[in-house]
């Protein structure tokens, strides 16, 4: 049965009738990295810069087709569907500028993953094969046009969150599209794991090995030719009308493996290592999936957890104290994480947590369940 633009068939995959453990530890291990790279990063654990976003959206993408899988199996019409995407892109949005009025010491980027449920949308109705294919060169195409999106939205704040720079939507399109993709798939069946394990070294192995080898030695050539050409140009008056001021992409960040940096190879050096960490949680659910509840707590509770990150920090800096002062003492990295885990436990008597409840609140003004027969 078809209902809109929609699908409901889904040849790829069996229906999920309850959640992944797997899947909510590693959002909980997204959101503690988070709060490690933000409270706690040190030379030791300073591999979760950039990585813990990738991370976090590859999970969303999974929980988004999963999302969307849902509503077709209980026969949700296209214009439903778009009403509560709608609203859980304008909820998130809201949180995200109430988090940037804080003016914390970090970046917020949650505006860039609401307008990713936007962005995605036209992407559901198409076929895992050509989703792949979209996939493929979101890698190579959404890098240029972010870096482009840079120069030109720089003062328009809502397109700039849309496709403006590493932190907009477009720029986690990629690592979005592939948690889709995986969302399609049964993650369950154990040779999945294998297959998907199998995917993150082919993925990370050779593009890592080439970021440190030879991309140094690129990059260093490119910034030469690019400053010659620089040099010749005549740079645009700030106080010009659009688009007379806007400054050149930084078309050197193409070649930079490098946090939060949006190119290419920081995706696939992420993606590659997500796969593998997603690949062992569900290994490690069949095995031994008791050790996964304290994380699965901080992933059931994602949104609430990760919010008021910025509200500590913007405390901490009214106090005269450095939000990254738990790096100087032993194991602060860890005392970060336990502490994240106790809030975690806290949140899981509920059934939901508090922003995740009102997200659903704020969804039903707009979206209603079909009634059950």
């Amino acid at each position: 049965m078809n209902h809109g633009l929609y699908e409901t068939r889904r040849p790829e995959s069996v229906s999920v009738s309850k959640r992944l453990l797997a899947l909510d530890a590693l959002r909980g291990l997204a959101v503690i990295g988070m709060y490690v790279q933000h409270f706690a990063l040190n030379q030791w654990n300073d591999f979760v810069s950039g990585n813990t976003m990738i991370l976090f959206m590859l999970c969303s993408g999974i929980s988004y087709s999963l999302m969307m899988q849902s509503m077709q199996r209980r026969q949700i019409g296209a214009q439903q569907i778009h009403a509560r995407v709608l609203a859980r892109t304008a909820f998130i949005d809201f949180v995200a500028y109430v988090m940037i009025m804080f003016n914390g010491p970090f970046g917020v980027v949650l505006q860039s993953y609401a307008m990713l449920f936007l962005l995605a949308l036209p992407l559901v109705r198409c076929s895992t094969k050509v989703l792949t294919i979209i996939c493929a060169a979101s890698f190579l195409l959404c890098p240029p046009l972010m870096l482009t999106g840079m120069s030109l939205f720089e003062k328009a704040y809502l397109l700039y969150d849309l496709a403006g720079g590493p932190g907009s939507a477009l720029a986690w399109l990629p690592v979005f599209t592939v948690g889709m993709i995986l969302g399609r798939l049964d993650l369950r069946r154990p040779g999945m794991t294998a297959k998907i394990a199998i995917t993150g070294a082919v993925i990370l192995i050779p593009v890592k090995l080439f970021s440190e080898l030879a991309l140094p030695h690129i990059y260093d050539s490119f910034c030469n030719w690019l400053a010659g050409i620089l040099t010749s140009m005549e740079m645009p008056e700030p106080y010009a009308p659009w688009p007379q001021n806007v400054l050149p992409p930084m078309w050197q960040m193409l070649f930079l493996d490098a946090p939060q940096g949006g190119s290419a190879f920081e995706l696939l050096n992420g993606v590659g290592g997500c796969l593998i960490l997603l690949a062992a949680l569900l290994a490690l659910e069949r095995i031994a999936g008791f050790l996964l509840p304290p994380l699965a707590w901080v992933g059931k509770s994602a949104l609430s957890l990760y919010c008021p990150q910025v509200l500590f920090a913007w405390i901490m800096m009214l106090l005269g104290a450095d939000p990254s002062s738990a790096a100087q003492f032993p194991m602060g990295d860890l005392v970060v994480a336990l502490i994240l885990i106790a809030m975690g436990w806290l949140l899981s008597r509920f059934k939901n947590g508090p922003l995740e409840w009102a997200l659903r609140r704020f969804e039903g003004l707009f979206y209603q369940e079909p009634q059950r027969t």
